[in-house]
């Protein structure tokens, strides 16, 4: 067992099952959670779990170790040791992927809306039920995937409708947006490597042509679900003021949309892509 086996099993073993809203109706060997409900919680497999225990498993991704952290209740600083562990070292040049607590909570309460959490680069870390729900699970996407740049200039969006002018909208907003964290981390290995590849795509490298720089705030699209039919939604984007990260609320345009969102509440999540 290395040492990020060793604070798994130490951080598992410690959380109270009630705690996470989980019976006692069976008898337990450990007062701690069992393997399978961790990888339960966290979205991921338990021989997974068990590799990562016994330090046998892959590096686990930022994205792994927020849904580790916050599985486990982990705080900020618990959190930051533990991808200190992942070999995602802080440092000011790198885009920061620590989801703080409070960040956490937010989402939470955010309930009655798809809510998304993207750091700098625009890369899924963490998202809400009714998110999962409306987007697809993205817990069944690679990483590649769940990248809002790499989907838009190399997946046309899939899933998603944008008229010319709001997907021409768009795609301006998010590379100026990217433009501004190659300036803010110019050192940061997966910036650059994301900018090369997206370079690759004509569409993409006539917009990096272009000298705009500034923040994605928003965007209009209609989701075709498959369940509820087509859902018209606004996205508002937050940005955090010490981590960077991007909080992407999704709200109804219209009473229409309002009642297909609550309709997937109960529904839970069918298979399409997600999106930023």
């Amino acid at each position: 067992m290395n040492e990020l086996g060793a604070a798994l099993r130490a951080w598992r073993d410690r959380l109270d099952p009630g705690a996470v809203g989980l019976p006692h109706h069976s008898p337990r060997r450990v007062a701690g959670l069992r393997r399978s409900e961790l990888a339960q919680l966290a979205g991921i497999s338990v021989e997974y779990v068990v590799r990562l225990e016994q330090g046998r498993g892959s590096t686990p991704s930022a994205q792994v170790c927020s849904a580790l952290a916050r599985a486990l209740q982990l705080s900020d600083d618990e959190q930051a040791h533990l991808l200190r562990l992942a070999g995602h070292a802080a440092d000011p040049d790198r885009i920061p992927r620590l989801i703080p607590v409070s960040v956490h909570r937010i989402v939470e309460q955010l309930g009655g809306g798809p809510v998304a959490v993207f750091d700098a680069g625009w890369q899924l870390l963490h998202w809400n039920p009714l998110f999962a729900a409306a987007f697809g699970d993205p817990t069944r996407r690679s990483d590649d995937e769940r990248n809002a740049l790499i989907l838009q200039f190399e997946h046309q969006s899939i899933g998603v409708r944008q008229t010319p002018a709001e997907r021409t909208a768009f795609e301006e907003s998010l590379v100026a947006d990217l433009r501004a964290t190659t300036s803010r981390y110019p050192n940061d290995p997966g910036i650059r490597a994301l900018v090369s590849r997206l370079n690759r795509g004509q569409r993409f490298r006539e917009l990096w042509a272009r000298p705009s720089v500034g923040d994605h705030q928003g965007a209009h699209k209609i989701v075709p679900h498959p369940a509820v039919g087509d859902i018209a939604l606004d996205s508002n984007v937050l940005t955090t003021q010490s981590t960077d990260l991007r909080l992407v609320v999704y709200t109804p345009r219209d009473a229409d949309a309002r009642s297909k969102l609550d309709l997937l509440s109960a529904i839970g999540i069918q298979e399409m892509s997600s999106h930023g």
